[in-house]
């Protein structure tokens, strides 16, 4: 379990502080309009109304005993670069902030944040990726070149073992799991055979990865 500084409860923050308390994780919430922080009480640990470009209100939240704080702001980007800068100053361990432009993501990694988020773009991504193929479900980015894809199985697969179908050596792509009736399966033979309920999860380049899922 980890503690969690967020600040910023619109739409983007808000879901966050719901996953995060679905994860267990300690939550104290942020924001400077009343409303939106009674909204946010169920979800999290604690929730405080204030002004997070205010130095004194900041260093009242203890953000050194925070492991990471969250700046959610996407409407005011001079509070959100000036939050982001008091937060590395008053000793917070990892500051991660929210982006909407690139020019954005620049001057918050030259200001303090640690990490930026940047959810249109990532989302964009995650969607053309998913929606050019007829198979891929979702995937977990690397690097820069290699993903893990979960994809369901082409219905010419079918029937036939890990073995003959082979595409390590066709594609340069490994399996490295199965989930099956919401149970996965890792340690995988050449004579495991597929079937289409059964979703894999594949290791490999993008371009190989999605040429191999492609059809």
């Amino acid at each position: 379990m980890k503690s969690f500084l967020l600040i910023g409860l619109g739409r983007f923050g808000t879901h966050i502080a719901m996953q995060l308390n679905q994860l267990g994780h300690q939550v104290l919430a942020v924001d400077h309009r009343e409303e939106r922080v009674n909204d946010i009480l169920p979800f999290v640990t604690n929730a405080q109304i204030g002004d997070s470009t205010n130095t004194d209100f900041l260093e009242s939240l203890g953000v050194r005993n925070f492991d990471v704080c969250i700046v959610a702001i996407g409407n005011d980007f001079q509070s959100s670069l000036e939050t982001t800068s008091n937060l590395k100053e008053l000793g917070a361990a990892k500051v991660v902030s929210r982006a909407a432009r690139d020019v954005q993501a620049k001057f918050l990694l030259r200001n303090g944040a640690d990490e930026v988020l940047y959810p249109e773009k990532q989302i964009a991504k995650w969607a053309a990726k998913k929606y050019s193929s007829d198979h891929i479900l979702d995937y977990i980015e690397l690097d820069e070149s290699n993903a893990i894809f979960e994809v369901s199985v082409p219905k010419s697969w079918a029937g036939k073992s890990i073995g003959q179908i082979d595409i390590r050596k066709k594609y340069n792509v490994n399996i490295i799991a199965i989930k099956k009736d919401g149970k996965m399966r890792v340690a995988l033979l050449p004579d495991t055979i597929l079937t289409e309920d059964m979703i894999l999860l594949v290791l490999g380049e993008y371009h190989t990865l999605q040429k191999c899922f492609r059809v």
